[in-house]
């Protein structure tokens, strides 16, 4: 089977797409590759639709990267399917032109108006335009994939019962950042935690920043990594004497280690309803890294990790700091707690398993 990788995303933004493309690979699928990214983040396009005659730059940039799609693909030869990657909304419909007959497959991580009312928009027809582009998409997909049940929950009712679900995991680089051993540091911090992100609500990163302040000098040193909409409020609701490191970029090469060598990865502790059915990126990516993972208490998220986690409940910062302040005086437990998450990771979010269900849904005869 071949099965090419087609369209504007940005792989290093946002890597799901790549640990499809490995876990298919991984199973003897042969995955050529045609992406011209976009090079627009998020809260970019979204600003862009609030703007009307700021679309006209999203349309031309668009235009532009298709023509190289287009062309770039003359010589990919047969394909048996086609994968849009995550925010390709309109890559769909180039994908059903330039792939007449072929099965398209299209990773629809998050709606259009999902991001939009995550990042504040309450603009009734910018998010029922939003709606109808979602709604597009879907029906231009032989094979939408979704990260969980809720998301397909959410999807219209028309289109649930062609999605796949499909779990974010982690890809294989995050596997290889896990150190064999636990380095001993007598004269460091009790617990080091690592949180990295885009400071998008859904995260609740202010939580965490709330959370630091009550943390203050209790030998919990946090590395907080990206930039984004809530990250001055995350700052100001953290003290200026806490021990955290801020750092707003890091080379996406270089977060797996980076994150690999902290005790605990902090997951996600926002209050919305996106938030209630989504498991992040950085709950696979930490476990996989071999990390111990705080996240928020969300159904999800326990089906995804079992009891391999310290689940808190959403938007409580004193919950979430007195959670760390109890794996900093217990290391056995927080050993314990890195091994089970390693373990589970091993178990369910490599590249290979993830896949399974799509790769079952592209194999089905047409």
């Amino acid at each position: 089977m071949r099965v090419l990788f087609f369209g504007t995303y940005d792989a290093r933004v946002h890597p799901r797409i790549r640990t499809v493309r490995q876990g298919l690979a991984a199973a003897g699928v042969e995955v050529p590759e045609r992406n011209v990214p976009l090079e627009l983040d998020t809260a970019t396009r979204v600003d862009m639709l609030r703007r009307p005659w700021r679309v006209v730059l999203l349309g031309a940039r668009l235009l532009a990267r298709w023509w190289r799609l287009w062309f770039d693909s003359r010589d990919v030869g047969r394909v048996d399917a086609v994968v849009v990657g995550y925010l390709g909304h309109f890559d769909v419909h180039l994908a059903r032109l330039r792939f007449r007959g072929r099965p398209v497959a299209l990773d629809h991580l998050a709606s259009a108006r999902d991001i939009a009312v995550d990042r504040g928009t309450t603009s009734p027809w910018l998010l029922s335009a939003l709606g109808r582009l979602d709604r597009s998409a879907l029906r231009a997909a032989e094979v939408p994939f979704v990260d969980t049940e809720e998301q397909r929950a959410a999807l219209p009712p028309s289109q649930r019962s062609r999605a796949t679900v499909v779990a974010v995991g982690a890809p294989q680089e995050w596997f290889a950042a896990r150190p064999a051993e636990r380095e001993a540091r007598p004269d460091g911090p009790a617990l080091t935690a690592v949180f990295f992100g885009l400071y998008t609500p859904l995260q609740g990163a202010p939580v965490i920043g709330r959370a630091l302040a009550l943390l203050a000098g209790s030998g919990v040193a946090v590395t907080m990594v990206g930039r984004g909409q809530d990250l001055p409020a995350t700052r100001a609701a953290a003290r200026e004497d806490t021990d955290v490191t801020w750092i707003d970029w890091l080379d996406p090469a270089a977060l797996p280690a980076l994150v690999a060598r902290h005790d605990v990865c902090l997951g996600i502790f926002g209050t919305g309803e996106k938030a209630l059915r989504v498991v992040p990126n950085k709950v696979y990516q930490g476990a996989a890294a071999g990390c111990a993972i705080v996240t928020s208490d969300t159904e999800p998220q326990r089906r995804a990790l079992g009891g391999a986690a310290v689940f808190v409940s959403p938007g409580d910062p004193e919950v979430l700091a007195a959670a760390l302040r109890d794996l900093a005086a217990d290391r056995g437990a927080l050993g314990d707690l890195r091994s089970a998450a390693a373990a589970r990771a091993d178990e369910a979010f490599r590249p290979e398993v993830v896949v399974a269900p799509l790769l079952e849904r592209l194999g089905e005869p047409r």
